[in-house]
């Protein structure tokens, strides 16, 4: 998930647990993600554990500023949907997530997280539980999960996530390979139906992760008789244990319990509260206020938009939600126009990243790194290529740093800028509208040789970041889905298809040796930093915690203290 410039940016001020005297960013102790495939079918088995403490009724509020931006389980990707559509979109397989850096990957309305029919990660079969119904009481089948991957080929319903589709198709031109629309019947290349309980896919090449790549939404089940296209989106058919009941406009999403639900079919998750609303249009200072406040119905709520700087410090103790997330930026070096690869490495060593965390908030929002991986991804290894200055090579034209140009974006590309010059570069900043920056530095032929990108992996193994991003076959003439370097090495291409094939478990260690070596032989960017949630809850609100594959508060759990 490639994200414009993300990070709450901070006036110093540290809603750290350990704050360094000198204002120096505190590097605490990396919490990596010990994230497994579960290989005991006892572990996808329902219901899961009681939380210690948690009681039934109530409403939690989640607050945000933006609204919703899609329900639609085929076209969501952004964080708050996809932590929210967990309440009423089941998928293929979800996380037993422990909220302290422990992942279990788990079958969800499947019975396990799949089997790897031939040993070869190319055919994949699922087998449905029993038991699990849409809102409506119809049995969920194996077909109704076929139809929903069906769907999300149709690029009229596009938005969310498109690695099976391309897995399928063999080719990131996935709509040329399965037209939907043509035949709503139909089924895409690879998806198999042989019975009501089981689901095949048939990939051209191995996918040792399509266990992890399940767990996104786009494996929720959608009744075809339901669909209604685009319209879809306003109140997708439940199979969680809430359901839609009702939208005002774009103000208010309120959500109540699915009786249809089953928890002995769900091992992640609960039904504790009655209702969960989502209040769209308050401010992050409003809702931080209103939750410290506590009155009413705010002493359940939660922010979803993090803590201001300025209210960071009377954030304490059970009302701070803070842990580091998955989502990495990098300032990202346009190789098609920085060619020098003694450039990108001297680019490499200039980086002041302490300065760079100080300017853009501090401990309180992000943490210094310096590889490909971020630390939370399974097998990740430290390191850092370019520790030391590097002379700069004769000759470097000046270089055009592009950035958004909100307070964040601004903030930011100056405080790179000025780095940078400090060190001997020439650099010209280039402020560009927030809004088309994530677009605009997707254009292959973009005109700016320097810009930050932010990547928050889909799920927590190097598989959906290495290839995703630095794999330039690819990249296609108008320009990246992804990735933001214009990485096209052929070297590599064998080096990510061989890892790719084998088995998730074995994959880690490679992950993070081909990490270094990208670094080492092509620098193609400048990794810079993670960042952290960190964000209010009132004192009735209990059981949410920081969900360990995008780092935002989860609601699985949640509860509402009499």
């Amino acid at each position: 998930m490639s994200l414009a410039l993300a990070v709450v940016l901070a006036a110093g001020t540290a809603c750290t647990d350990n704050p360094r005297d000198d204002g120096t960013p505190e590097r605490e102790e990396v919490r990596q993600r010990s994230g497994v495939i579960a290989t005991d079918p006892a572990a996808s088995r329902g219901p899961a554990p009681e939380v210690p403490g948690a009681t039934a009724g109530g409403t939690v509020t989640v607050f945000r500023e933006t609204p919703l931006a899609r329900l639609d389980p085929q076209r969501i990707y952004t964080f708050l949907s996809l932590s929210v559509s967990q309440l009423y979109a089941r998928r293929l397989t979800t996380y037993a997530d422990d909220g302290k850096g422990a992942l279990t990957l788990v079958g969800d309305i499947a019975e396990t997280p799949g089997t790897d029919v031939d040993g070869d990660c190319r055919t994949w079969e699922f087998r449905i539980k029993e038991n699990i119904r849409f809102e409506t009481g119809a049995t969920v089948t194996a077909r109704d999960v076929a139809y929903g991957i069906a769907r999300s080929f149709d690029l009229s319903l596009g938005g969310g996530p498109t690695y099976i589709q391309e897995w399928l198709a063999g080719t990131p031109a996935y709509d040329t390979v399965f037209d939907f629309a043509a035949d709503r019947t139909a089924l895409p290349p690879g998806v198999e139906v042989p019975d009501d309980r089981t689901l095949r896919l048939r990939f051209p090449k191995p996918h040792c992760d399509l266990p992890f790549a399940a767990a996104l939404p786009a494996t929720a089940p959608v009744p075809a008789a339901a669909d209604t296209g685009l319209d879809y989106d306003r109140k997708p058919v439940a199979t969680g244990p809430y359901r839609i009941e009702g939208r005002t406009g774009d103000t208010a999403l309120r959500l109540v319990r699915n009786p249809q639900w089953d928890p002995a079919t769900d091992a992640t998750r609960h039904a504790y509260p009655d209702a969960f609303e989502l209040a769209f249009g308050a401010e992050p200072v409003t809702q931080t206020n209103r939750i410290l406040a506590a009155q009413g119905a705010d002493a359940a709520a939660i922010s979803f938009d993090g803590v201001p700087p300025a209210l960071i410090a009377r954030v304490t103790g059970d009302a701070l939600l803070r842990s580091p997330t998955s989502r990495l930026t990098v300032l990202s070096i346009n190789t098609r126009r920085v060619t020098d690869l003694a450039v990108r490495r001297a680019l490499n060593a200039a980086i002041d990243r302490d300065d760079l965390v100080k300017a853009v908030g501090g401990a309180a929002v992000a943490r210094p790194v310096t590889t490909l991986l971020p630390p939370s991804t399974i097998g990740w290894r430290d390191y850092d290529a370019y520790p030391s200055p590097l002379p700069i090579p004769s000759g470097v034209p000046e270089l055009v740093l592009a950035h958004p140009d909100d307070a964040e974006g601004q903030i930011e590309g100056t405080a790179l800028a000025s780095g940078l010059r400090e060190a001997g570069f020439r650099i010209l900043t280039k402020p560009v509208p927030a809004g088309d920056f994530l677009a605009e530095i997707k254009r292959a032929d973009n005109p700016w040789d320097l810009y930050p990108d932010t990547w928050a992996p889909d799920w927590p193994s190097g598989a959906a970041v290495l290839p995703a991003l630095y794999d330039g076959r690819a990249i296609k003439p108008s320009g990246s889905n992804n990735g933001t370097s214009y990485l096209d090495a052929r070297p590599l291409d064998a080096e990510f298809d061989r890892i790719l094939a084998l088995p998730a478990d074995r994959q880690g260690p490679e992950w993070a040796a081909l990490d270094e070596r990208i670094m080492r032989e092509y620098a193609p960017v400048v990794p810079l930093y993670v960042e952290l949630t960190c964000t209010a809850q009132g004192p009735r609100l209990g059981g949410v915690f920081v969900d360990g594959v995008f780092g935002s508060p989860a609601f699985v759990n949640a509860y509402v203290r009499p």
